[in-house]
This record gives structure tokens, sequence and C-alpha cells, in this order.
């Protein structure tokens, strides 16, 4: 289950993430990596949710660790967080979620978090205890890309996802990315995660600045939230993130016994329009 390095984009690898990717490339598409906040409405309807995205034609899962002060998050997020918290939800609950979700489907799922719940589970045994469970990449939002959390002699079980800002210099990146496994977050504009009414202007640029500095895939996320927001996102990265609009809607439908047929159509008509857009 472990992998050691940094892959190339394009080698053959047996990460799940990896897999997708070099798919993906070959098919000439970008993908699609759905959010959502694992726990939101309930540990039980996350499975169902995750089944749902499935059959809209996800790419990738994310799925976030409810925190009860996510600051790098929006409105819809946060509320997203709360409400799976109110729910009950914790670590050990959402890794055995995962686990149901992984008998369940072969796509590649990211955990997304803040470090205070993992080290009150222990990173080490959570790392662990994830890479059994089913996930395949970890996404700590505030950790520096020059702190670990694991001796350089442990076996990483896990991609590690680094972030990477508008603001962030072209010499930055390069430290960023040198730490990084899986692919690289684009996030394509400052400030915290939300649905925009129009994408940044810079999201080329700043893609190609990565790129000049990784082979690793690139994916754009936080504040697109519709088909053609994706498609305009999707002609410039290897995959599009669509997150706070799917956890509004959640928190919108959490109580109708249709809440995954729900998701499932408002995130297809997006899908479809990352997959046709090259």
């Amino acid at each position: 289950m472990a992998f050691a390095g940094k892959r190339v984009y394009g080698e053959p690898v047996d990460n799940r993430i990896d897999q997708r990717f070099l798919q993906l490339k070959k098919q000439g598409s970008s993908g699609f990596m759905a959010y959502v906040t694992g726990g939101d409405p309930t540990l039980a309807r996350t499975v169902d949710i995750a089944l749902a995205l499935s059959a809209a034609g996800v790419d990738f899962i994310e799925i976030g660790i409810p925190f009860s002060d996510p600051l790098a998050d929006g409105t819809a997020n946060q509320l997203g967080a709360q409400r799976a918290l109110s729910a009950g939800a914790t670590v050990p609950k959402l890794l055995k979620t995962i686990a149901e979700i992984r008998k369940k489907l072969e796509l590649p799922i990211i955990l997304y978090s803040y470090l205070n719940p993992l080290f009150q589970y222990g990173f080490e045994k959570f790392e662990h205890d994830a890479a059994v469970a089913g996930a395949d990449g970890l996404l700590l939002l505030d950790l520096p890309p020059e702190e670990t959390l694991v001796s350089d002699n442990q076996e990483k079980l896990l991609h590690r996802i680094h972030l990477v800002a508008p603001t962030t210099s072209e010499e930055r990146i390069k430290q960023i990315v040198s730490k990084a496994s899986g692919f690289v977050y684009y996030v394509s504009r400052e400030g915290v995660t939300g649905e925009q009414k129009e994408l940044s202007q810079t999201i080329g640029e700043h893609v190609a600045m990565i790129r000049r500095a990784t082979d690793l895939p690139v994916a754009v996320g936080f504040g697109i939230s519709n088909a053609e927001q994706a498609r305009q996102a999707a002609l410039l990265a290897d995959a599009v993130v669509v997150g706070s609009a799917i956890v509004r809607r959640i928190g919108e439908f959490g109580h109708d016994r249709q809440l995954a047929r729900r998701i499932q159509e408002f995130v297809q008509p997006l899908v479809e329009a990352v997959k046709k857009a090259r």
C-alpha cells in the first residue's frame, strides 16, 4: 500500500490518485474532484452521497474531516462541519465510514483536514488507519511544507497534497511542490472557500508557473460553482474541484429523502462540462 518518493505524471504507479490521473491523461480529459464534509448530514448519508457522486461521474472524492474552527473555509463549509459535528462525527467514526465507501467504490479518496483533529488522534496512527480504511491522499490545510509530522524514514502511506496560492512566488512554489506527491492543489483566489460569480483571470498563468516546477498534475479549486466555470477551469488544469456549491446543497436538502439523487443531479452537468471542455 505504501509508495516512496515523488511520482512523475504518466509513470505506472499503484496509488489510486496516480492511476486515475494517468487514465485521464490517456483520455485527454480533465478530472472532476467533488468535496463533501464527512458526516454531513450524517455518516450514513455520507456513504449515500459518495455513491451518488460516483454515479454522476466524478473522478475523485475529497472528504473533509469536520473541525470546530475551520479558518480556511467559508460559510457553506463551516456550516457543513457544524452539522457533521452535531450529528456525532468523529475521526474514528469517519474512518469507518470511509471503509464502507471503499467497499463499494474504487474512486480515489482524498482527506482534507486541519492539524488539530489529527494531532488528537495521533498522526502516525491516523495515516496508518486512513490508508487501511481506503484513503489515498491527505491535504492538510494548516501545515507549512517545511514542517513534517513523521520521520523522513517512515514509509508514507498517503499522498501528501500541498496547496499553492495566487500570492505564492515562483521560488516558493518550487519549495512547496518538492514536498508534494499525488497532485498540487492550486487555490484559484485569495481568501476562504466559497462560491464565486466569476473565476480569477490569473488561473492560467499560475497553473503554468506550477507546471514549470513539477510534473505532478494540477487541480484548481476554491470558488468554482457552476458548469461554465468548471469548463473554463478544465481547459487550464488537470482536475477541477467543486466543494462549497455541493456542501451548500447538502445543507439545503439534508432532510430530504432524495438528498443523494439531488446531489447527483446537481453535479452531473458540471462533470459533463469538464469532460467536454477539451
